[in-house]
């Protein structure tokens, strides 16, 4: 899932932006708007450049400050403005809204005019719009929030009035009246237009004049609309939502004793909405919003006296003097009983707090931060002992959480954490019960619970980090100082070993915090600087590297290795349990004996214990530790087994026995345990463990055997693994326990094992083969001497494609590694035995075989299944070459070196980026390679000035672009021409677009050059009907093939030869196309035909007469689309050639291939067609009997 790679959901460093850069341009795009508003396109253009500029700025949106004004003046200038046309006042609101977006509304709010002469026009303008029309939205929320800052004007609003009796009669509405109701009418809206009519209640009905006379109307008309609407329903959720956004805002912006004499029926009439068990989530985060501001309505705003308070927050002070903690002065008024005046609590504060409680508890993120922060202002204005009933109501919720619903628990945890934090930030959480919080909040540093396939806590883990952060700017040094060892501990484990990225950075920036505030994190400054926000991006990087060095300081390095044992070998993810284990082995040098005398007799019995995911983790665990102190020992020239007792000796090797007796190597827990065993089996044979001769040997010989035996067996995704772990093992055992003093094998142990692999390698099931050949492959040189040659012969065997086993892509694929390991292995001596040495005798046979893996083409189900094959054959022929050339470079002949370097240059300009990737690396790497030089490369000059040496590393092979140009120059040289020109075939002609274009382009470049050049021509066109003449009916070159030579034709590329009659080329040419479709119902081949017969009409001679009746045979094809497409191209064709035609009936035959249907019946078509002949004097073709 990770390796080098950033994982998902990193962020990396990035420039950030410094100013408003593009304030001109939008400047511009705004003065410009009257010009282009009446267009679709120019005011979409318009619109989609202010949107770009404007996202820019969504993370850094305080840049736009200095020009809000600026841009909000001009824009209302243009709405204000009479003459204006309804789009161009809706496009320059449109842009308004854009930049609200991005600044936010609240920020934008005080800079809209709020003059008395604005409150009319706005006024019509709001009764002018439609609220229902989608189009016009952004009009109305920008208007709702002007006049919501324009009812901020001090003057009663019945001065503005006048006359209420209108000419005619008829009465007209008090500007009070409609204002209100605009805002009633927006507030049952579905749009955004409904959350600038809450801004504007909040602002209206707080008004003096509108308190006294319609404050008490509206809140019942709001809480009747709310009684009536059902949040089941859409529109009774969108009336609700209106409804509670409206008195969130009101009772948060109204004055206190205001709103007291309401905030009891509204909080009654709440609890009857049940918003709690609505499916909504916007619903429910809104009504914990107004439960909260009705909390803090019964409660006087006052701040808390005994809240606690840190004097200097300076992080300078706190760094002052070398290793000085500064005590700052505080008071003392905490302890004072008679500072908390005495006075009545509400009941309903009971409600509200109990409701904020549950709130912790819900299912989303926004309701639970909502309440988080409703319980932190809340607990600010009680007194000190009902402010303690409330943390401790909130602890309790951690202790009874665990006995809760299954679904709720990761929840309440998580919302906890969040009223923990807040709590704290506020001063609300004394010191006294610091010591009753830590314990929580280390235990949410590590909250992982699984559920199902995976697990859920990572949101838990990232709150308990802003617990920590909370806390080190909270309290003084010496309040924490009894919990610093177990908070630095926590928070160094999250940063280090946390799965989640934002848990590792969370608690990186919480530990920084607390080494800033604090100064008494033991080495604070060294870890930062190793563990940084960017360090803990990479997970491998933070097990592998920062671990072990933070692990040196002693305070860390039992806690660390402590948390891997009890929470990280257990993982659920098996990339988890597999770092940890290789974080102990690197570990275990900085407390050798606590993990000898600890650790491992404390994973012992863990390892052949009933959970599956637990087992795994301490086998593997076992086998890095024993690895780990085996290498400590051997370093202090001690015996290996100087770390272990007997005990754990003995418990190493029941591992495998427990296991098997037990039959845990089947089913699936057995795709875990084979390769795990398979690693202790290595660690223990690399550890040199005292075991020789011991039954245990032959026990782990059999589960490798059979691991490689039963790979069919096992899912197609843990195959690879335990494949690649066995062939590990048996490497390392073999090298440990098979070789006597003299270095040589058991001759018995020796037939045994060589004879068995080799008689796998013919087995029906591929993936045996697979297994078995990798294992050849792996065998040391003393297994494999006096065998070379049986081992070689039964892997050549295993390349070859018969009609049985044509598919067994992969065990091609592995034999072929296979033989190159092998050769490796056992070296080279080029007078030596061919059963013992790569030598003269075997050579070629060797390069033989993996030639012959180049031109493996086979496809199924999956598609080029030949392509790894390939990629194999091309590893191998580099490993083997280079393993010559560095030992004995003259077994390398000329031959061998030109078909290697050819066949290479063929994969190179074929249409798979990958392989060709590959195959371009493989070239160069043996074209550049110094120590010493690969000889007989044919040509060695010239691709050393195509592929000059700087670009080695450089070229980018997969990308069309620079690979294509490169690779076609190699046309020129006569030793590469046939083999380019049969991979650009491919290429050229294949269906990927950039494949196809750059390909095709650097092809017609290199015509072009040699089109002054007839020697140059001549050879290329005889190669090219080589290849033709060589892949006929092969539809893998010969479809693509037909296709390069419609292009090549059509771009001119031969027209030197239109001079000449009867040409040899376009003859040739002729006979090998219509060769090639002779009886072909391949449809895709007829139709890239017809391009390549059309293309031949220029050519003078008498084949002119055969390609026209050629093409009039496919007239008259029995697929109607060759018909159809045939007719086309003539028509096409006789535009463009209009000379192979006499003038006289050009038209008549012009007409007949346009007007026909060719779609039609046979007959009808087959007249025309003759009609054709007859005109152009073509033989009419002859209907054979069958």
């Amino acid at each position: 899932e990770e390796g080098e790679e950033r994982e998902p959901g990193a962020v990396s460093e990035r420039g950030f932006l410094e100013s408003f850069t593009e304030s001109r341009e939008v400047a511009e795009l705004i003065a410009n708007l009257r010009g282009v508003f009446g267009e679709l396109v120019t005011r979409e253009m318009a619109v989609e450049r202010f949107v770009g500029i404007m996202d820019k700025y969504q993370e850094q949106p305080h840049l736009l400050d200095h020009h809000l004004e600026g841009m909000m003046n001009s824009l209302l200038d243009i709405a204000r403005d009479k003459g204006s046309p309804p789009p161009l006042v809706h496009l320059a609101f449109k842009f308004l809204y854009i930049i609200t977006k991005v600044r936010g509304y609240k920020r934008f709010l005080p800079l809209f005019p709020h003059e008395v002469r604005d409150l009319q026009p706005v006024l019509d303008m709001l009764a002018e719009q439609n609220p229902r029309d989608s189009e016009t939205w952004e009009t109305r929320y920008m208007l709702l929030l002007w006049l919501s800052m324009i009812c901020l004007i001090p003057f009663d609003l019945a001065r503005f009035d006048g006359n209420l009796v209108a000419e005619g009669g008829r009465a007209r509405q008090p500007t009070m009246d409609r204002i209100l109701e605009i805002a009633k009418c927006y507030l049952v809206v579905s749009d955004k237009a409904r959350d600038a009519a809450a801004v504007l209640v909040s602002k209206f009905i707080v008004r003096p004049d509108v308190r006294q006379s319609r404050m008490a109307e509206f809140l019942d008309w709001v809480l009747s609309m709310l009684s009536k609407s059902s949040s089941q329903t859409m529109e009774g959720t969108v009336i609700v939502n209106g409804m509670l956004q409206a008195l969130a805002q009101l009772f948060k912006h109204g004055k206190r004793e205001d709103c007291l004499p309401y905030a009891v029926t509204v909080l009654e009439c709440l609890d009857k909405c049940k918003l709690s068990e609505s499916n909504q989530m916007v619903l429910r985060k809104l009504g914990m919003k107004l439960v909260q501001r009705l909390g803090l309505t019964f409660v006087k705003p006052k701040v808390a006296k005994w809240r606690y308070q840190r004097g200097c927050r300076s992080l300078a002070a706190n760094l002052q003097a070398q290793g000085a903690v500064v005590l700052n002065q505080k008071r003392e008024a905490a302890a004072e009983a008679d500072d908390d005046e005495e006075y009545d609590i509400p009941a309903e504060i009971e409600n509200v707090v109990e409701q904020l409680l549950v709130g912790l508890k819900d299912k989303d993120t926004i309701v639970r931060w909502s309440a988080a922060k409703g319980i932190g202002r809340i607990t600010g204005r009680l007194p000190k002992e009902l402010a303690d009933d409330v943390i401790g109501s909130l602890l309790d919720c951690f202790r009874f959480c665990s006995n809760t619903s299954f679904q709720e628990t990761d929840n309440a945890w998580h919302g906890g954490c969040l009223a923990l934090a807040e709590l704290g930030r506020r001063g609300l959480l004394l010191p006294s019960r610091i010591s009753d919080v830590v314990p929580v909040m280390l235990k949410a540093l590590t909250y992982d619970e699984k559920r199902g396939a995976c697990s859920v806590g990572s949101n838990v883990r990232d709150a308990a980090c802003y617990v920590c952060w909370a806390f080190a700017r909270a309290y003084e040094p010496r309040e924490l100082k009894p919990f610093i060892s177990h908070i630095s501990s926590a928070l160094v484990i999250a940063a280090v070993f946390d799965r989640d990225v934002n848990c590792r950075r969370a608690a990186s920036a919480a530990f920084q915090e607390n080494v800033g505030r604090q100064g008494t994190f033991p080495h604070g400054i060294d870890i930062l600087t190793a563990a940084d926000y960017f360090a803990v991006g990479n997970r491998v990087n933070c097990y592998l590297t920062i671990s072990v060095y933070i692990a040196g300081f002693p305070e860390y390095t039992q806690p660390m290795i402590d948390h891997l044992v009890n929470m990280k070998i257990n993982h659920w993810d098996s990339v988890i349990r597999e770092l940890s284990t290789k974080a102990l082995h690197n570990m275990t040098p900085r407390a050798p004996e606590y993990m000898a005398n600890v650790v491992l007799p404390r994973l012992l019995p863990l390892s052949v214990g009933s959970d599956l995911h637990t087992r795994h983790g301490a086998i593997l665990a076992c086998a890095e530790i024993t690895h780990a102190l085996c290498k400590l020992a051997q370093e202090n020239n001690r015996s290996v087994t100087y770390y272990f007792s007997e005990k754990s000796l003995e418990g190493l090797k029941q591992i495998h026995q427990e296991l098997c007796s037990r039959q845990l190597y089947r089913g699936l827990g057995g795709e875990l345990m084979r390769p795990a065993v398979c690693t202790l089996i290595e660690k223990l044979s690399l550890s040199k463990m005292p075991f020789r001769g011991d039954p245990i040997i032959g026990g782990w010989q059999w589960l490798i055997n059979d691991s490689l035996r039963h790979l069919t067996l096992v899912s197609s995704g843990a195959r690879q693994h335990i494949k690649e772990s066995a062939v590990s093992a048996l490497a390392a055992l073999c090298n440990e326990f098979y070789i006597n003093e003299e270095g040589e094998a058991d001759p018995a142990l020796q037939d045994e094992l060589v004879t068995q692999y080799v008689s796998e390698l013919q087995n029906t099931e591929e993936m045996i083969r697979c297994g078995f050949s990798r294992a050849l492959g792996a065998l040391p040189r003393f297994l494999l001497k006096g065998r070379l040659q049986q081992v070689l012969e039964g892997l050549k065997k295993v390349t070859l494609i018969s009609p049985e086993d044509v598919s067994f892509a992969e065990s091609r694929r592995d034999a072929l590694i296979a033989i190159a390991k092998v050769c490796q292995t056992v070296g080279v001596k080029g007078e030596g035995s061919r059963e013992e040495f790569v030598c003269r005798d075997n050579v070629d046979e060797i390069y033989a075989t993996l030639l012959n893996g180049v031109t493996d083409y086979t496809t199924d189900s999956r598609g080029d299944v030949g392509g790894w094959v390939r990629e194999a054959a091309m590893t191998s022929l580099m490993e083997v070459t280079l393993l010559l050339v560095q030992n004995e470079a003259e077994l390398i002949n000329a031959s061998i070196c030109r078909q290697i370097m050819c066949w290479l240059a063929q994969q190179s300009a074929e249409k798979i980026d990958k392989f060709r990737a590959h195959a371009g690396s493989v070239f160069l790497t043996l074209l550049h390679f110094d120590h010493p030089p690969v000889p007989h490369i044919p040509h060695r000059q010239e691709l050393e000035r195509i592929f000059p040496r700087s670009e080695k590393e450089t070229l980018n092979w997969n990308a069309a672009s620079e690979a294509f140009p490169r690779i076609t120059q190699l046309l020129a040289l006569p030793t590469y021409q046939y083999f380019v020109l049969l991979g650009l075939s491919v290429s050229v002609g294949g269906l990927t677009e950039t494949t196809l274009r750059y390909s095709a382009q650097s092809l017609f470049d290199y015509m072009k050059k040699i089109q002054g050049d007839p020697s140059a021509l001549e050879s290329f066109c005889e190669t090219l009907l080589k290849v033709f003449e060589d892949n006929l009916r092969n539809d893998r070159v010969s479809v693509p093939l037909l296709t390069m030579l419609d292009q090549l034709l059509a771009n001119g590329c031969f027209d030197t030869f239109t001079e000449q009659e009867n040409h040899p080329f376009p003859v040739k040419l002729f006979t090998l196309c219509k060769e090639e479709i002779k009886r072909s119902k391949d449809i895709r081949k007829l139709r890239s035909s017809i391009g390549v017969f059309c293309g031949l009409i220029q050519f003078q001679g008498d084949m002119r007469e055969k390609v026209f009746f050629q093409l009039f045979l496919l007239l008259c094809h029995p697929f109607p689309i060759i018909r159809k497409t045939t007719a086309s191209q003539v028509y096409e064709m006789l535009i463009t050639y209009g000379d192979v035609v006499d003038p006289a009936v050009m038209d008549e035959v012009m007409a007949i291939l346009s007007d026909t249907n060719w779609e039609a019946e046979l007959p009808v078509v087959r007249e025309r067609r003759n009609c054709l002949c007859d005109l152009l004097k073509v033989p009419k073709p002859q209907l054979v009997s069958k």
